[in-house]
């Protein structure tokens, strides 16, 4: 993953912590000294783990015939990587389970155990040997659940508009955030040291050809697990199964039968482990049942032209709500691909679109156009001394005074975390300095009040302006190079601002 995305990651998301005794699962497995008694005394220090261990290994998704009656036997039996993806299976989703973010946690983690199932299925199937594959499965969409403990409301729309219209979610959060929840769940599970072999299809789930050629398979295998997931817990139609049933006809050269009865033996084994994990398994239907039943209630229907009359009249008032429901979120989605939520400004997408569209104009009409970029001034020392709400509070108090010092035709953007670009069309190198120098009087004026103490700001600006000899340049050359004044305005002292011009 690019470093710059790991940085904007680590700057807007904050990371769950792993649990006490997954760590130490993790550490003890790491060690090349680590023996199958040490790992299974530490499992045996929390009684209810152990009792779910042994009804795991007995279930039939990693079983043989034979019974499994210690704990002690199902290590030996299964083998450490094994006992270890069980154990922080358990371990990790309890643990969140706890967490409450607004969000119907039960049907996240019950999709979460379908897909866990299915990959372990798939994988044994397919005769793809990867041990990781069931904690992979079951972790894949942890970055949802991340990103929602974060951001909270705001995701949650996004969430919404993602299954009202149908979109792709991960682009819906590439537009929003410049990240989506696969590289957030990589770097979750990186920072607790989980292995490459559950990050790394994790970081590739929803687009496996991106894949390393090492994990390929495996990041197949989640890919169809994911797909399997959504049947069972979002109203998946027949449609879905056929294109399941041919993908994997073309890709593992299983038979349409064969997919059906996989598919029939993901919800079997996926109620036995979502009552494991203590959620009502009682929705989960096995699908060539759910079919039956519906065939059962053609049946029965015995419709008067009356009925049918009224039932169509239903349905269009049903289309119509839907219809006015699918405006509503187009508009909520709209709002939230161009606005920051904290600040109210454009976003970084909204910036990009506007900065190309603007810099065609001044090219078409050989005109000079400025860009300003700026950031807060030891910002981090901020949050670190007063906390994040006081940290928001300087931000929302800066992005206020921009809003009233730039013109009906300036374009004001949260560029990320503490920084903010300016597009100033028709702005001469002279204008914009001027500008740039107001700004930062007025920044430096700001006192943001926290119980009771005023806490002050300044900001680096780095200017830049491109005459029309110099219409050619590209987006990327004119951040670049406001970029760099604004790290020469850091390097020079801070609280002042670095210009240049570009043509002549």
């Amino acid at each position: 993953m690019p470093r710059k995305i790991e940085k904007l990651i680590k700057k807007e998301i904050q990371f769950p912590s792993l649990p006490a005794i997954a760590v130490e699962i993790l550490d003890t497995v790491n060690k090349d000294d680590a023996t199958l008694t040490q790992l299974g005394d530490l499992i045996a220090l929390d009684p209810a783990l152990s009792a779910k261990m042994l009804k795991i290994a007995n279930s039939g998704i990693f079983s043989g015939a034979r019974e499994i009656s210690n704990l002690n036997r199902a290590m030996a039996i299964l083998g450490t990587n094994t006992i270890r993806s069980i154990a922080l299976s358990f371990v990790i989703s309890s643990d969140l389970c706890s967490k409450r973010p607004g969000y119907n946690i039960e049907d996240f983690w019950k999709r979460s155990a379908i897909s866990a199932v299915a990959a372990e299925l798939i994988a044994k199937c397919v005769q793809h040997r990867d041990e990781d594959l069931f904690l992979t499965g079951l972790l894949q969409d942890l970055g949802v659940l991340t990103i929602l403990l974060t951001k909270g409301d705001e995701y949650r729309i996004l969430l919404d508009s993602y299954k009202d219209m149908q979109q792709d979610l991960k682009t819906l959060e590439q537009e929003k955030y410049g990240f989506d929840h696969q590289q957030v769940g990589n770097a979750l599970l990186s920072s607790w040291n989980l292995p490459e072999s559950i990050t790394t299809p994790i970081r590739y789930h929803h687009c496996p050809n991106e894949a390393p050629s090492q994990y390929e398979t495996s990041t197949r295998i989640l890919d169809f697990a994911n797909k399997l997931g959504e049947l069972y817990t979002s109203n998946e139609d027949s449609q879905n199964v056929r294109i399941i049933q041919n993908e994997m006809a073309e890709q593992f050269d299983i038979c349409p039968d064969d997919t059906l009865e996989l598919i029939d033996q993901v919800a079997e084994k996926g109620r036995e482990l979502i009552a494991m994990f203590d959620l009502d398994p009682s929705d989960i239907k096995p699908y060539t049942q759910l079919l039956q039943d519906a065939n059962r209630q053609l049946e029965q229907l015995n419709l008067t032209n009356a009925q049918m009359i009224l039932e169509l009249q239903d349905a269009k008032k049903k289309v119509d709500r839907l219809v006015l429901k699918l405006q509503e979120s187009n508009s909520r989605l709209r709002e939230l691909v161009y606005q920051d939520a904290l600040t109210g400004l454009y976003n970084h997408r909204y910036f990009q679109e506007t900065l190309e569209s603007e810099m065609a104009r001044a090219k078409r009409y050989q005109a000079s156009l400025s860009l300003v970029l700026f950031d807060i001034d030891n910002f981090k020392a901020v949050n670190d001394s007063f906390g994040h709400p006081a940290g928001d509070l300087v931000l929302m108090n800066i992005a206020t005074a921009v809003k009233g010092a730039v013109r009906n035709s300036d374009v004001v953007a949260r560029f990320g975390g503490d920084e903010f670009a300016i597009i100033l069309p028709s702005t001469n190198a002279a204008g914009a300095k001027t500008f740039a120098e107001n700004l930062r009087l007025a920044v430096e004026g700001i006192a943001s009040l926290i119980d009771g103490q005023a806490i002050s700001a300044t900001v680096s600006l780095g200017v830049v302006t491109v005459l029309p000899s110099q219409a050619s340049m590209s987006k990327s050359e004119l951040i670049e190079i406001a970029d760099n004044n604004l790290y020469q305005a850091k390097q020079q002292g801070r609280n002042r601002v670095t210009c240049s011009t570009v043509g002549s």
